[in-house]
C-alpha cells in the first residue's frame, strides 16, 4: 500500500534526474572497489596457500635428504631419535601429520602411531615410487597432501620410501576470515564515503540547473525581463540562449499583438471620425446648397466604403487564422489562365493610372491550389504594384516552374521600399507610406493576407526593392500540396 502511494507521488511530481545519477556514480565507484576487494582477498588466499605449500615442500625434501644420508629405510625398525623428532616437528608445525612409507607400502612410521605396520596405497604414493612428486590441496577439506620420496644411500635412482604428509590449512582460512572481514569494512566504509560524494558530486552538478529552473520559474510567472543567464556549463548556457530567443519571439509576438490591437482601434475610429466630422458639418450648416451636400455624403460613402473593407480585410486574416488545412478548397487550377483572369479584372485600375501590366508565362503550369485563396494573395501584389507606381509605369507578371514549384514575380517600376521597412512590410497595418496608402484606400493588410496564403500552401515569398526604382515579390509554391499528418481528420 506503501509503496503504491509512493510510486503515484513519483508519478505526480516526476523522477528527478538526479537519483538515478546519484545511483550510477555509487554504484561505478563501488562495484569496481567490491570486484578489487574480491580479487585482492582471493590473491591473499592463493599467496598464503603458494607459501604454505613451498614450506612443506622444502621441509619434506630437508626430511627426506636427512633420510637418504642416514639409512633410515635400510635401519627400517631401528629406533632413531633424530628423524623421528623432526617428523614429529613437522607434524606440529603444520598442524598435520606425517606418514613414511616404504616399498611394500607398509607404513614405517606415523606421527599419528595409528597406522603403523599397515599398508598405505593411494594414487599419489604409487606416483611417487615412479619418481613423480605430488601436491594436492584438498578446498573442501582444507589440507594440503604432500609426497617426498626417499632414496637409497647407494643409488639416486632407486627410492626405498614415500614421505606423505598431510598439513591443515585451517590457520589460512582463519586469517582469510579476517582479512575478509577487514576489507568487508573497507568496503562499507567506502560505500558510505562514495554515497556522501555522490550525492554531494550530484547536488554540485545540479546547482547551475536549479538556478536555471528559478529562472524559468520567474520567467513563467510573468517577469519576461528577469536574467536567465547561466553560463557554468555549456549545456546550460545552450539552454538560455534557446529560452532567451524563445523570450525575444514571445515578446516580439505581445509587443506585435499590443500593436495589432491599437492598430486595428485606430483604423476602425479613423473612418468613423471622419464621417462623424462631415455629418456634424452637414448638421452645424443652415440652407446647405445640393452641390456640397451631395460631395459630403460622397466623402461620406467613401469613409463607409473604407471601414467596410478594413473589416471584410480583417475577417479574411481572422479567417485564416483559424482555418484548419482541411478547410483548405485544394484543386488543380491552371496557374496561367488564373493570372490571365486577375490581370483582365485589373486593367482598368491600371488604364487609370497609366500603368502598363504585363504577363510573361515561360511555360503551362497546373498545380493543387486553392484557387480563392491564391486569387486574393496575387490580387494583392498586383494591386499594390500599380496602386505604388509611378506614371506611364509598368508591372510585369512573370511564371514560371520546375518539377517541383511553380515561381510568381510580381515586379514594378514604382516607389520602392526603403531597406528599413523590407522586414516589416508583410506585417499587419503596416504602411511605408501612411498618407498615400489612405490616399489609394489601402488598409494595411493585404500583404500580411497574402503571405498568410502563401504560408498555407507551403510556400515562401520574399521581397527585393530599391528606392526610387521599384519592387519585386518573389513566390514559390509546391506544385503537389501534401497535407500534414497532424491535420488529417
Amino acid at each position: 500500500m506503501k509503496q503504491g502511494k509512493l510510486w503515484k507521488k513519483i508519478k505526480a511530481y516526476g523522477l528527478s534526474i538526479r537519483l538515478p545519477l546519484a545511483a550510477i556514480v555509487i554504484v561505478l565507484g563501488v562495484v569496481p572497489l567490491f570486484i578489487q576487494g574480491k580479487v585482492m582477498l582471493g590473491s591473499f588466499q592463493q599467496a598464503q596457500l603458494d607459501a604454505r605449500s613451498i614450506e612443506i615442500q622444502n621441509q619434506c625434501v630437508i626430511l627426506s635428504n636427512k633420510m637418504t644420508r642416514l639409512g633410515y629405510m635400510a635401519a627400517e625398525g631401528k629406533d632413531n631419535g633424530q628423524i623421528e623428532t623432526q617428523m614429529q616437528a613437522i607434524a606440529d608445525i603444520f598442524n598435520g601429520r606425517v606418514v613414511l612409507v616404504n616399498r611394500n607400502f607398509r607404513v614405517v612410521k606415523d606421527t599419528f602411531n595409528l597406522a603403523g605396520g599397515k599398508f598405505y596405497i593411494s594414487e599419489e604414493v604409487i606416483k611417487c615410487f615412479k619418481g613423480e612428486n605430488s601436491n594436492h590441496y584438498n578446498k573442501q577439506m582444507g589440507y594440503f597432501a604432500q609426497t617426498i620420496p626417499v632414496y637409497d644411500p647407494q643409488s639416486d635412482k632407486n627410492i626405498d620410501g614415500v614421505i606423505v604428509v598431510t598439513a591443515s590449512t585451517e590457520n589460512i582460512s582463519t586469517l582469510t576470515d579476517l582479512m575478509e572481514g577487514k576489507i568487508n569494512f573497507f568496503l562499507m566504509f567506502a560505500m558510505v564515503i562514495l554515497v556522501v560524494l555522490g550525492l554531494t558530486l550530484v547536488y554540485m552538478v545540479f546547482g547551475p540547473f536549479r538556478q536555471l529552473q528559478k529562472a524559468f520559474d520567474r520567467v513563467a510567472q510573468g517577469d519576461l525581463e528577469s536574467d536567465i543567464t547561466v553560463d557554468t556549463y555549456r549545456e546550460t548556457s545552450l539552454l538560455s540562449q534557446a529560452v532567451k530567443k524563445s523570450l525575444t519571439k514571445l515578446k516580439a509576438v505581445d509587443q506585435s499583438r499590443q500593436e495589432f490591437v491599437s492598430n486595428v482601434s485606430h483604423e476602425l475610429k479613423t473612418p468613423i471620425t471622419s464621417i462623424r466630422v462631415l455629418a456634424d458639418s452637414l448638421m452645424g450648416m443652415e440652407e446647405v446648397p445640393v452641390e456640397l451636400y451631395r460631395e459630403f455624403m460622397a466623402d461620406i460613402s467613401d469613409e463607409i466604403d473604407r471601414e467596410n473593407q478594413i473589416i471584410e480585410d480583417l475577417l479574411t486574416l481572422v479567417k485564416m487564422d483559424k482555418s484548419a488545412e482541411s478547410q483548405m478548397n485544394i484543386a488543380q487550377v491552371n496557374i496561367n489562365r488564373q493570372l490571365e483572369m486577375i490581370l483582365k479584372r485589373l486593367r482598368p485600375i491600371a488604364k487609370r493610372g497609366n500603368v502598363e501590366l504585363i504577363l510573361e508565362s515561360m511555360r503551362e503550369v497546373t498545380a493543387d491550389v486553392d484557387e480563392v485563396k491564391m486569387s486574393l494573395a496575387i490580387t494583392n501584389l498586383v494591386e499594390n504594384a500599380i496602386k505604388y507606381n509611378v506614371d506611364s509605369g509598368w508591372v510585369r507578371v512573370t511564371l514560371d516552374a520546375d518539377h517541383k514549384y511553380f515561381y510568381i514575380k510580381v515586379a514594378d517600376s514604382g516607389i520602392g521600399i526603403p531597406e528599413d521597412a523590407l522586414d516589416h512590410i508583410f506585417d499587419r497595418f503596416f504602411r511605408v507610406d501612411k498618407a498615400r496608402s489612405r490616399e489609394v484606400g489601402g488598409t494595411g493588410l493585404g500583404l500580411a493576407i497574402t503571405k498568410n496564403v502563401v504560408q498555407m500552401h507551403r510556400g515562401v515569398i520574399d521581397v527585393e526593392s530599391v528606392p526610387g526604382e521599384g519592387t519585386t515579390f518573389a513566390m514559390r509554391i509546391p506544385l503537389t500540396y501534401i497535407v500534414r499528418q497532424e491535420a488529417r481528420p
